[in-house]
């Protein structure tokens, strides 16, 4: 049996996946990385996008926004601020979600309520591009 990398997805409200897998591709702050295994130890700040777990042939996604990324002998750990699984994403309700954030932005009666609204909008065109990809 060829060698897996062992993988651990956890949120804040539990762990989502923890299991050996052949690949994980993740949106690192600089730019996207894959992680094999025996992959040198590192770490990274996490974008907002969908990790990519491939494992004998079938790829699963799942979109998460905040956290980072830690590479070390035993394996990967992604710790998420927020993980879905883009098959769960409903488009629909997203872009009524996405629009309700927009026009929170607009009707901001002050910088916290605006930067909190603006949040909201980059984190659901993260993923609707997710969603369309």
């Amino acid at each position: 049996m060829a060698d897996k990398l062992q993988f651990d997805l956890v949120s804040p409200e539990r762990r989502l996946f923890a299991g050996p897998v052949d690949q994980v591709v993740v949106p690192g702050e600089e730019g996207d990385f894959g992680v094999l295994p025996n992959h040198a130890p590192f770490m990274s700040v996490i974008r907002p996008g969908a990790i990519t777990v491939i494992d004998g042939g079938s790829e699963t996604r799942t979109f998460i926004h905040g956290g980072f990324a830690e590479v070390t002998a035993a394996g990967l750990t992604i710790l998420a601020e927020e993980a879905i699984a883009v098959a769960d994403i409903n488009a629909d309700e997203l872009a009524q979600n996405l629009s309700d954030a927009r026009e929170d932005v607009t009707a901001a009666k002050d910088d916290e309520a605006r930067d909190a609204a603006a949040a909201l909008v980059a984190k659901y065109e993260a993923m609707q591009a997710v969603v369309a990809h």
